[in-house]
């Protein structure tokens, strides 16, 4: 007894070390609500790095929600917020943080805008989601060209920008990397020297602030150790599962048999789960391809084939980097060949949220029962190796986007960019309205539209809406369409419906007049957005300001009226209120009126009187009928065939087959080369105005 009793004096005196310590030093409250904080920060005064802990328990630094804390950044949540002074910002700056330079600042009201390194389509998308109004046009990014280090609140604010809007992190602006939105990352360090704070077997981190002022560092263990490295928290300590230390320096030999043995168990298992997991994927695609059989099958009006993923493997080379024609919202386009050796468009469907193959099956039917002259026609489809691969026709002339913005050709002179945009008109139209239920395409933009050997209009990606969501009643919280040709009303309640599909045909057809980039910022901030600066033109009269000078507007009456006809109905398909814009249906009717007033004077149109058929008139069946009459009688419109209206001109020269006669041989040469459309002059050549 007396032998042990030294013993049992120390351990209460050890037990007991700790708490004289604490009540000797300052103490840092670590912890908000049942959320702790790692060294060095915390909640009280005496903390090396104090935050706030809100009435609720959220965790703050100046008024902004810590999202995470690690060992060299912390994550804030930045909503955005309107018109917020940019002074806001500098709250950001404390003793031991500051905003990293792998942050775009987001401003508003700026008269020097800054260039920002990510991609400005993704900038335009988060402001857009904001509303911020009559200003949001006025956004600017400030970013620093360097890895390391801080933003330069200095440089920040010679911008001249009035408002913080908010910020996006990335751990780079490649255009791969992925972007955290309304999100601020912030550099931390501890102030003093290194010497004082870090622990054996820790490197010390010299750390510059962004400021003057005293330097800072950070404690980092070394290869092998782990722990914070600072010497007034966890230190370093040998990590024992790292194959540094197997040797018997953490546990003897008998540790390393255990050790041995238990990588063995581990690696017999793996390969049982991989053997386990390759047969049932195996048995997943030949049930895949066996259902997608059945019901294609059992739909009697459905008949297109389905393809092996090996075969459309084959077809595209492996989806090969060469074959790509382009991604989208819905997912990658390949060109390929198939069976019967001609070119096709193979579209290789992003991952989806469902696995239901019943559903993606009826999904795949609904799509292929569609069939409309100007829409691309679905030619079969592949569900294996959970992929899911849609085949439609190929289209040799592009999209009317590339034509527009010249990366094909020399411009498309206004005759042929109305028929286009009145066979756009068309298919939506019947998207709307022949179908039931109707479809909602929800992605309608210039380069969604496909243009055959024949220049013909071809609507595509119409029912990969539907693909890309599940829904109830057309309500949706994932994000749906593309930036500067989205409805306005969608970020107030979530809704897309035919109205929706109005306003992106509205944005078509200022492109077509304009052949400007829908969002573009290299324009003035207010005038990023085309839609905008297109109804601010036309309300106040001004449209030949952004008329496209390839058209020539005043060479004759006729292309000058027409193209502000056009801008006319464009205005009201861009109103802010659904109610205000008109139907898919008016759209169509409207469009092919003044593309038919090219041949005939606009009195004989509208008065139904003219004893002869237009020369520039349709072919389908309701030619028997005036098209005033047609206007005034929707009903009976949709029933005689407005939707398959086709050019048939007689008198006046028949503009796609002039163009025909100019277009590519074949397929195969179009895709793979830098051959586009015929050049500007011989389209003039062949148009007759």
């Amino acid at each position: 007894m007396i032998v042990n009793q030294p013993i049992l004096l120390f351990i209460p005196i050890f037990l007991l070390s700790p708490i004289i310590t604490a009540q000797s030093s300052n103490y840092c409250n670590r912890s908000c609500g049942e959320k702790s904080v790692p060294f060095p920060f915390g909640f009280s005064a005496d903390c090396e790095i104090p935050l706030n802990c809100s009435s609720n328990k959220q965790q703050l630094i100046a008024g902004f929600p810590i999202l995470t804390i690690n060992a060299d950044r912390i994550k804030l949540s930045i909503e955005a917020t309107c018109d917020r002074p940019l002074q806001a910002l500098r709250r950001l700056y404390g003793p031991g943080y500051a905003p990293s330079s792998l942050n775009a600042i987001l401003l508003q009201n700026c008269s020097l805008p800054k260039p920002c390194k990510i991609p400005t389509t993704t900038v335009y998308t988060h402001f857009e989601a904001i509303g911020c109004s009559p200003n949001n046009s006025s956004i600017s990014c400030y970013s620093e060209n360097k890895t390391n280090g801080f933003v330069d609140y200095d440089k920040v604010t010679r911008t001249n920008c009035k408002s913080f809007l908010s910020s996006i992190s990335a751990e780079s602006f490649d255009e791969s990397d992925v972007l955290e939105i309304q999100v601020v990352e912030l550099g931390w360090w501890l102030q003093g020297g290194c010497p004082d704070y870090c622990s054996e077997n820790a490197f010390c981190d010299e750390i510059v602030p962004p400021f003057n002022g005293q330097p800072g560092f950070r404690c980092r263990c070394k290869n092998g150790f782990i722990g914070d490295g600072y010497r007034a928290s966890h230190g370093c300590r040998k990590d024992c599962n790292t194959a540094r230390y197997i040797s018997g320096k953490c546990g003897g030999s008998t540790g390393l048999a255990l050790l041995i043995g238990g990588i063995a168990v581990g690696a017999f298992l793996m390969i049982c789960a991989v053997l386990v997991c390759c047969f049932r994927k195996r048995q997943s695609n030949s049930k895949d391809r066996h259902s997608a059989k059945r019901f294609l099958s059992e739909a009697s009006d459905i008949s297109i084939p389905i393809y092996t993923y090996k075969a459309i493997e084959k077809a595209t080379d492996g989806f090969s980097e060469k074959q790509r024609l382009g991604t989208g919202a819905f997912g990658t386009v390949y060109a390929g060949k198939l069976h019967n050796n001609s070119w096709v468009a193979i579209k290789r469907i992003k991952h989806r949220d469902t696995d239901s193959i019943e559903q993606v099956m009826n999904e795949i039917k609904l799509i292929s029962s569609v069939s409309h002259q100007n829409l691309v026609r679905l030619l079969g489809c592949s569900i294996e190796n959970g992929e899911q691969i849609l085949v439609y026709e190929f289209m040799p002339n592009g999209t009317l986007c590339q034509h527009l913005q010249r990366e094909r050709g020399d411009g498309l002179p206004w005759p042929v960019r109305l028929t286009i945009a009145a066979e756009t008109a068309q298919a939506i139209a019947h998207l709307h309205s022949a179908i039931d239920p109707p479809i909602y395409h929800r992605d309608i933009k210039s380069s969604n539209i496909l243009l055959d050997y024949n220049f013909r209009s071809k609507v595509a990606d119409f029912g990969l809406s539907r693909l890309g969501i599940t829904e109830i009643s057309h309500i949706s919280t994932a994000p749906q369409g593309t930036p500067g040709y989205l409805d306005p009303q969608y970020h107030q309640n979530f809704h897309l419906s035919d109205k929706s599909d109005v306003y992106s045909f509205g944005v078509v057809l200022i492109e077509i007049i304009t052949a400007k980039k829908v969002v573009d910022f290299s324009r003035p901030p207010n005038e990023v957005n085309l839609a905008s600066v297109a109804t601010d033109r036309i309300g106040k009269g001004r449209l030949d300001e952004i008329i496209d000078p390839f058209l020539e507007p005043n060479s004759d009456s006729w292309t000058l009226s027409s193209i502000h006809k056009v801008a006319e109905l464009a205005f009201r398909c861009l109103s802010f209120q659904r109610e205000m814009r008109p139907t898919m249906m008016e759209v169509a009717v409207e469009l092919e009126q003044i593309r038919l007033s090219r041949c005939v004077p606009a009195e004989e149109i509208t008065s139904g009187t003219s004893s002869e058929v237009s020369p520039c008139s349709s072919s389908s069946n309701i030619s028997e009928q005036p098209l005033s009459i047609a206007v005034n009688n929707k009903v009976g419109l949709e029933n005689r065939g407005l939707f398959m209206l086709e050019m048939t001109n007689v008198g006046c020269m028949n503009l796609i087959e002039k163009l025909k006669d100019n277009s590519p041989v074949s397929t195969q040469d179009t895709w793979l080369s830098e051959q586009s459309t015929p050049s500007s002059s011989s389209l003039l050549n062949n148009v007759t105005h």
